[in-house]
């Protein structure tokens, strides 16, 4: 009979794959875009508004620079994807930043550039989650009291899709990513025929005014604004790493169709947030971080997003429209997240294989993904939106700073590459392809350093110094793992006398009563042939001891027993101290303990039995010279469990209690 517990693993994540089957994983270009490139795409749902709520800060008059602000963003995304077009080419191992960081800067770097990106992940997964369900709040109002509980359930949905596979997963995604593109393109191809045909289209806030906060700003005070409204746009450019994370997971070749994919990604992302970020403007989108500095907003006024103000404004004439971007809208926000589910596991893998993260990150589950990644980064996110009450807001100003940390490094990292090589290639086509790759590398280094300059000033004191601090402290954790793993190797590795033969094997069987799992223990300890072997048992009760001294005699068991005194009614501490006490009386022997145990195949089975076992057991791995042997006797419900029929043996009608 199949274990239920395998049943229902197999229900939710799938039949088990066999490693041979990788290859079939792999990804098509068509499917790679939506699975790598989710995060950057929908970014421009939300990106926008960001630009938006910082400059309502001067009023309604302070729109006026978003245009600017926008095409600013728009050259850096183009500049970022000119240049991790350089990366994929030249590492396709799926190192990505941390590989092209660690090889070009040293490991210190490297380690530095992963903290951050193993935090950025997990932003990722909370932002976007917290987004899609903030939008599907507007269309269902219902859910704006249950946002944590909505966010939290969509978290576990994903890490269990991708628990399914990478391939699997994709081609569930991909369907919503093409409609999400084909819905935002459609509505800003469908708005320019509305306005070349002279129609009005006007956002539900169009009428309301933005009163100011700060009065009029000058000088530093308004750069510093604009610089901010810039920061917070930039989470438009998040999400392109992962495809240079993710280069194994194409089909071959690897490195030039993950290029086509990124270029196919920039062009995208660079029409949808500037056909966005237009809309918003031509249908004079009101939005602000504080709804009661709208002047003319009724009471109880419910400020939507301002994609959604866009769509109704340009979809005034037909509905369906308006629904069909809502519902994409908040589709595309929450696998958004699928962009971090696939980066961090194999990031997180890279960094277990060299001994930065433990070891169980690096192993491939029964689909052959990443399961121990996948649950590690949905169990942090869903921290994460818990702390957060699954504000957007709030956790907007947390993100980007770490995405900008691994651009900086590795586009420099980049530009070390490509004149490392330079000073051994001597063809001239060679030579001109390489400059010309290095000198994208280096504008693409010089423009997200100084954005990450703006985004540390302009976001720190908003809740940007949680992830300051954060980063040396993953930081810090990797280097303890990384020296705990080298101190065990040391310590492991053979030095000629650690296989010396040990003079004597003093082999001690435990026994609380007589029945046949101690006499099974009693048959196996004598086999092994030691050169000592009794019987020892702890006198919790005396009257017990004495019965079974009086039995052991009777049946005349070829083993001698010794009874050890227990005035405080223990039996961890006085089996302790009488191992103890033989390996001083002989250091050069070992004692071999023996413990039997029963096998049960129900859970609340192991509640009854072996307890005591379990803790003498840790106690007793922790004594040097001293090996622990269990020795197993099944139950009739374990056999039942392997598919036996629950059927005693002859003269089994009294069952052997523990």
């Amino acid at each position: 009979m199949p274990n239920p517990l395998d049943l229902a693993k197999r229900l939710v994540v799938g039949r088990a794959l066999r490693s041979t089957q990788l290859h079939e994983q792999l990804l098509p270009k068509r499917i790679a875009l939506p699975v790598f490139a989710s995060d950057p795409l929908s970014s421009v749902a939300y990106a926008p508004e960001e630009i938006l709520l910082v400059m309502a800060f001067l009023g309604t008059a302070g729109y006026v620079y978003a245009p600017w602000i926008a095409a600013c963003i728009v050259v850096v995304l183009l500049i970022v994807v000119a240049s991790y077009r350089q990366n994929v080419r030249a590492y396709t191992s799926g190192g990505g930043d941390y590989e092209v960081t660690t090889v070009n800067h040293g490991p210190q770097a490297g380690l530095m550039v992963a903290s951050a990106l193993l935090i950025d992940y997990v932003l990722t997964v909370a932002v976007s989650v917290s987004a899609g369900v903030a939008n599907l709040a507007a269309a269902v109002p219902i859910l704006a009291h249950y946002m944590v509980f909505a966010a939290l359930v969509i978290v576990a949905v994903l890490m269990i899709m991708n628990l399914r596979g990478v391939r699997e997963s994709g081609i569930t995604f991909a369907v919503p990513t093409y409609a999400f593109i084909v819905g935002v393109l459609g509505m800003i191809a469908y708005a320019g025929l509305r306005l070349l045909l002279g129609h009005e289209m006007r956002a539900p806030s169009a009428d309301l005014e933005i009163a100011p906060e700060g009065g009029q700003l000058a000088g530093f005070a308004f750069a510093f604004l604009l610089l901010r409204a810039f920061s917070s746009g930039s989470a438009a450019l998040t999400g392109v790493e992962a495809i240079c994370n993710g280069v194994p997971a194409f089909r071959p070749p690897k490195g030039p169709n993950a290029a086509k994919t990124l270029l196919v990604l920039g062009l995208i992302a660079v029409t949808m947030f500037g056909g966005i970020v237009a809309l918003s403007l031509v249908t004079q989108v009101r939005v602000t971080e504080n709804p009661d500095t709208l002047v003319g907003a009724p009471p109880g006024y419910h400020q939507q997003t301002a994609i959604t103000q866009v769509a109704s404004a340009v979809f005034s004439n037909f509905p369906p429209g308006f629904y069909y971007l809502s519902l994409v809208t908040a589709l595309i926000l929450v696998l958004a997240a699928n962009t971090a589910f696939n980066g961090f596991p194999v990031l997180g893998s890279i960094l277990a294989q060299n001994r930065y993260l433990p070891r169980q990150l690096h192993t491939r589950g029964d689909r052959l993904a990443f399961s121990n990644g996948i649950v590690l980064l949905a169990t942090f996110a869903g921290l994460l939106i818990y702390a957060f009450n699954a504000e957007v807001t709030r956790l907007i100003q947390l993100y980007i700073i770490g995405v900008f940390v691994s651009f900086t490094f590795s586009q420099t990292g980049m530009v070390r590459h490509w004149t490392r090589l330079l000073r051994s290639e001597t063809d001239p086509r060679a030579r001109r392809r390489m400059m010309r790759s290095r000198v994208i590398n280096a504008v693409g280094g010089s423009v997200t350093g100084v954005v990450l300059v703006v985004v540390l000033i302009t976001k720190f004191t908003h809740g940007a110094w949680i992830v300051v601090v954060a980063m040396p402290i993953v930081f810090l954790t990797m280097k303890g793992i990384r020296r705990h793993y080298d101190s065990v190797t040391r310590e492991l590795t053979p030095t000629g006398e650690d296989v010396t033969l040990p003079a004597r094997n003093h082999a001690i069987v435990l026994v609380s009563k007589i029945h046949k799992p101690a006499l099974r223990a009693l048959a196996y300890a004598r086999a092994t042939r030691p050169s000592t072997l009794e019987a020892v048992t702890v006198a919790v009760d005396a009257q017990e001891a004495q019965e079974l001294e009086d039995e052991w005699e009777s049946r005349d068991i070829p083993v001698t027993l010794k009874i050890l005194d227990s005035p405080y009614r223990e039996v961890t501490r006085p089996v302790l101290d009488y191992v103890r006490a033989v390996r001083r009386r002989s250091p050069r022997d070992v004692v071999t303990v023996f413990i039997p145990e029963y096998v049960v195949g129900h859970w609340w089975e192991h509640l009854l039995h072996n307890q005591s076992a379990l803790r003498l057991k840790g106690r007793l791995l922790f004594q040097p010279g001293v090996m622990v042997t269990s020795v197993p006797w099944q139950l009739v419900s374990a056999d039942r469990i392997r598919g036996r029929p629950e059927r005693p043996g002859p003269g089994a009608a009294r069952r052997p209690h523990d």
